[in-house]
């Protein structure tokens, strides 16, 4: 009986850790299709060209998060990010009563924190580290915050009204000269502005219950938190309400048009650059005010608020120096080499640059017609027409098709590096197939979403630095060898903040090659460098179309 029990315990392990196994097995093929254990596929490489292309000013406005500080980069120069924003009424206000006296006014905007670096004390206390920042760490800068005098419309009147306006990341000069001078955040505290810096420590606020008088302490997470010129607030918005200035969000954006975040160096230091969202960001009014009792005619002194929220319109503005620490990308041409390309891609969010990939070949001296039959150049890639007309007549399955990018290690020894980037159909601006084909999801992170699709970077285990970033291209390949009236268009590469966002922004000044580049890398303050598909490029670090297929036989 014993050995019989013994028995049926060693099968049921030895069944959890083969299911286990399968499982292991699968999920590293879902993330890694093949790849390195491509079983008995085989494997052909093709050729892949590529060039820079720079976006110049692009539209910025209302985009999902923002930057704001001061970035240097040994590879980019320097950017120094504005913002501006109008300011909108969650309840709309008609009257205020007599002798109103404000208490404080407090703008507050969330941090983003690592929830996985987070640490809980005993006390319920917690210590956090800021996610999304980038440049020394509590880099001290000065920060000013504005009213803004640039009323921001909705609609743009060239072409009546009938398309939304755009604003730019170049436009921090208009901004700036309509601003109101006189700086809200003048607090005597250096550290809400001559000498701010990201703090991640978290609020404690302390609060007495009026009754019991038993005190409670509350833990906010990390944010900005700045206390305003109440008297200001008392003129602009307090004494305003009973003239009607708040009595529609349509007068007030006109009447107050929000506000306009400046940041400057302090001191030496070079400062640093936080990713925000701003439309969680508010402003608070806490005033006193007498109201009288319509029955009785007594007078009570009572609590009021107001709230601004910073969900209006917005603008990132970008002031680039990208001289600066002698980058070599300030050299770069606005167009690259469009016929032998550019040996290293140069990939910029913001105000930055885009690389443009042509896949196969572009020997073109033989075509096919309709019926396979050999004829000349059909401006088709040799090498595609062999692959649509296999010699032996025996169609190859696609199993896998990639574009693996070798980051130029070297040069982003020093740097913040992008954890995705982001391949699109360059031609139509619009994703590629294999895009709309992966159902993965990230309910913790959607950014993280279709990982299927992969462009994830890649780091090395020890150094933590990346090596590569994957692309897989496998449907997109499919449809060109076996659609031939398929047209194979360029392909856009550029580095993204949000995977799940799609749609383009138009560049300020279009060119013959561009028009428009993803949103979501508008919204990336950061670059990379990634080894082309060029001839002269090392063959370990040269880019390829890799294809893993089978044959019938």
């Amino acid at each position: 009986m014993y050995n019989n029990s013994f028995f049926k315990k060693i099968l049921l392990v030895a069944s959890v850790v083969f299911l286990y196994s399968c499982d292991k097995d699968y999920n590293e093929i879902g993330g890694d299709l093949i790849g390195e254990n491509n079983f008995d596929f085989k494997k052909e490489t093709y050729s892949v060209s590529g060039y820079n292309q720079k976006t110049g000013p692009i539209q910025s406005n209302n985009l999902e998060v923002n930057p704001l500080g001061i970035y240097s980069s040994t590879n980019f120069g320097e950017t120094t990010a504005n913002f501006n924003t109008q300011l909108t009424l969650p309840a709309l206000i008609t009257s205020v009563s007599t002798k109103p006296f404000v208490e404080s006014v407090v703008l507050s905007i969330p941090y983003y924190t690592d929830a996985a670096q987070t640490k809980t004390n005993a006390d319920g206390s917690h210590v956090y580290a800021l996610d999304s920042i980038y440049g020394p760490d509590k880099a001290k800068m000065k920060l000013s915050i504005y009213e803004s005098g640039y009323f921001m419309r909705d609609a743009d009147p060239i072409g009546g009204f009938q398309q939304s306006q755009k604003y730019f990341t170049d436009q921090n000069t208009e901004f700036d000269n309509l601003k109101i001078p006189t700086r809200l955040n003048d607090n005597a505290d250096k550290a809400q502005n001559d000498e701010f810096f990201f703090n991640p420590a978290e609020h404690v606020v302390v609060t007495t219950d009026t009754v019991t008088k038993v005190k409670s302490t509350a833990y906010i997470a990390p944010g900005m938190k700045l206390n305003l010129n109440k008297d200001y607030f008392k003129a602009k918005i307090i004494d305003a309400v009973n003239s009607g200035k708040l009595a529609s969000n349509e007068v007030f954006k006109n009447y107050f048009r929000g506000l306009y975040f400046k940041m400057e160096k302090s001191g030496g230091g070079q400062g640093n650059l936080a990713m925000l969202n701003f439309k969680g960001g508010k402003i608070t009014i806490i005033y006193n005010e007498d109201l009288v009792s319509t029955t009785g005619g007594a007078t009570t002194r009572v609590k009021k608020t107001i709230v601004l929220n910073m969900t209006g319109n917005t603008v990132s503005l970008l002031n680039n120096d990208f001289s600066a620490n002698g980058s070599a990308y300030d050299a770069l041409p606005i167009t690259g080499n469009t016929t032998e390309g550019d040996e290293k891609l140069f990939l910029k969010g913001g105000d930055g640059s885009v690389a443009v990939l042509e896949l196969f070949d572009k020997t073109d001296v033989k075509g096919y017609d309709a019926n396979g039959v050999l004829t000349g150049p059909n401006k088709i890639s040799d090498q595609l027409d062999d692959l649509r007309n296999p010699a032996d007549g025996k169609k190859i399955l696609i199993n896998e098709a990639n574009l693996v990018f070798h980051i130029d290690a070297a040069a982003m020894a020093n740097t913040y590096e992008p954890q995705r980037i982001y391949l699109y159909d360059f031609n139509n601006n619009r994703p590629l197939t294999d895009y709309y084909l992966d159902p993965t999801t990230n309910s913790a992170n959607p950014k993280k979403s279709k990982i299927v699709l992969d462009g994830i970077i890649k780091k090395d285990a020890t150094s933590k630095k990346g090596v590569t970033y994957k692309i897989r291209v496998t449907n997109q390949i499919r449809n060109l060898i076996n659609n031939k009236d398929s047209i194979n268009v360029k392909l856009g590469l550029v580095v993204t903040e949000d995977i799940g966002i799609i749609t383009s922004y138009k560049l300020k000044t279009p060119n013959t090659f561009i028009s428009q580049a993803p949103k979501a890398s508008v919204m990336n303050p950061l670059g990379t460098i990634l080894y082309s598909g060029k001839s002269t490029v090392a063959e370990a670090k040269r880019l390829k179309l890799e294809i893993y297929y089978t044959k019938p036989n």
